[in-house]
């Protein structure tokens, strides 16, 4: 029986798709584990990204607070300065 590219079929053993791609099990757990950590670390870039984001999102709140108060002083002032 042929493959797909005409060649005959041969049975492929368990392990020998690993060993061809020269990696092992050692290697696939170590990539794995290299993996979490990245994971890991882009989990914890999101967390202080957020709470950046949340800072960022007060001291603007703050800003505007600061903002409308002053033009009302400076609206009173110039009210009371009028003729």
């Amino acid at each position: 029986m042929s493959g797909p590219n005409g060649d005959l079929g041969m049975p492929v053993e368990a392990g020998a798709e690993a060993e061809e791609d020269g990696f092992g099990e050692a290697e696939y757990a170590a990539i794995n584990s290299m993996l979490d950590q990245i994971n890991s670390c882009l989990d914890h870039l999101e967390e202080k990204n957020d709470h950046l984001h949340a800072r960022l999102q007060e001291l603007l709140e703050s800003n505007r607070q600061t903002r409308l108060e002053f033009q009302q002083q400076l609206g009173e002032a110039s009210s009371d300065a009028g003729p």
